[in-house]
This record gives structure tokens, C-alpha cells and sequence, in this order.
């Protein structure tokens, strides 16, 4: 009886065919940039999920949690309560697609223009070869190998990562970056202390209710 042999055959699964529980993310090695670009273009600019970052032959996808996607929208309406309360101008641009071409591509959680936000109020489409990246960017409790290497690439000038055990403040430094006890964007304010409080705070009494009394609290100062 002959023996049956099964050989190693590469198997291809569209994209669109996977499906990602809430909380899962996906890491796949040894992708162009060329097939980058184009599930970009076949997934669209519309969707929710996945969110796709890539970084130098690595695809990563996630479907983030609520739990994830609560804290950064929270942490977001702060950084506007705070900018508006010391009259700076700002541009709120989510989880636009910011890639630098063949190296990488990045969607955060939430990121800002604040120093470039005249400059950036009306584009309607990031272009590398024309446009600065984001001045802060804000992650949730990041895990990924890829995100942060990303942002490096990107040359983003500080990133907020906050998770259960607080904010870390990265800044970079000649193209590296460095943890830093202060942020460059509010040089003034105890931001490590006051981002876990106010989170916490909007979980018990509403988003609503924390930033009233954060612009409150503001006026009186």
C-alpha cells in the first residue's frame, strides 16, 4: 500500500474573509509595501475595523476593545478642554493614515495638530512628501511591536500610551525616543498625574460632568 504524502502548499486567504474578535490583533510578516497600499484600497477609508498599521515588512491588524477605544476618546476630549482653555488653536485628525512611503504606515488612536494646526486645518488628505506628521498622538495600552517603531519612522514628536497602570510620556530625541516625566505640549501641567485622574473620573460620573468641571476648575485658576 502506497504511502500518501501531503506537500507544504502556501494557502491565501483574502483579507476580507478574516474575521477579528473584539481585542484580537494579527501580525503578518513579509509584506510589500505595494500589498500594503492595496488592502488599504480594498478595505477603504470608511471602515471602523480593522485598524492597520505596518512598519518595514510587518502588517499588523487590530480590532480594539471598547475598553480600548473609550480611554483614547476620553484622553482626546481632555487634550481639547485643555488646549481651548489656554486658547491654542488645535485640528483633531483620529485615526487618519499617516505613511511614510515604503517604510511605514500608521493609524493611531487619536492624534493632533497643534503647533501646525493653521497649517493643516484644511487637508483633506495627508501627503508625506508635503505634510508634517501629527504633533501628539495618543495610544491605548500599546502592545504591538510595530506601532511605536512606526511613529519613530514617522518622526511624530511626542505619543502619549496610556494603560491601567497610568500614561507614559514618549518624546523624541534625535530620532529616538525617550520616556519623559513632562509633555512638550503642556510643559506647565502635571499631565502623568492629571490624564489617569480625569479618565477615572469621567468612568464615574460622564465624560460630560468631568470636562465641566476641568474647564470649571480652569476658569477659576
Amino acid at each position: 500500500m502506497g504511502k500518501h504524502m501531503v506537500a507544504s502548499v502556501p494557502v491565501t486567504i483574502p483579507i476580507r474573509a478574516m474575521t477579528l474578535s473584539p481585542g484580537s490583533h494579527l501580525l503578518i510578516e513579509n509584506v510589500s509595501w505595494e500589498q500594503y497600499e492595496a488592502l488599504l484600497a480594498e478595505l477603504g477609508e470608511e471602515r471602523l475595523v480593522p485598524r492597520i498599521n505596518y512598519c518595514r515588512n510587518t502588517l499588523e491588524l487590530m480590532a480594539p476593545l471598547p475598553a480600548h477605544e473609550r480611554p483614547n476618546r476620553i484622553i482626546a476630549d481632555i487634550v481639547k478642554a485643555l488646549l481651548d482653555s489656554q486658547d491654542r488653536d488645535w485640528e483633531d485628525f483620529g485615526s487618519t493614515t499617516f505613511c511614510k512611503t515604503q517604510e511605514a504606515g500608521l493609524e493611531p488612536d487619536t492624534c493632533f495638530y497643534i503647533q501646525n494646526a493653521e497649517r493643516m486645518r484644511a487637508c483633506e488628505r495627508f501627503d508625506p512628501d508635503r505634510d508634517p506628521p501629527p504633533d501628539l498622538a495618543i495610544e491605548s495600552d500599546v502592545t504591538s511591536k510595530t506601532t511605536l517603531t512606526a511613529y519613530q519612522v514617522l518622526q511624530v514628536s511626542e505619543v502619549w500610551i496610556y494603560s491601567e497602570k497610568g500614561l507614559d510620556i514618549q518624546v523624541l530625541d534625535n530620532g529616538e525616543y525617550l520616556l519623559s516625566s513632562n509633555s512638550p505640549t503642556f510643559p506647565s501641567l502635571p499631565i502623568i498625574q492629571l490624564i489617569p485622574r480625569l479618565v477615572q473620573q469621567a468612568k464615574q460620573i460622564g465624560t460630560r460632568r468631568m470636562l465641566k468641571q476641568l474647564r470649571q476648575d480652569f476658569e477659576r485658576i
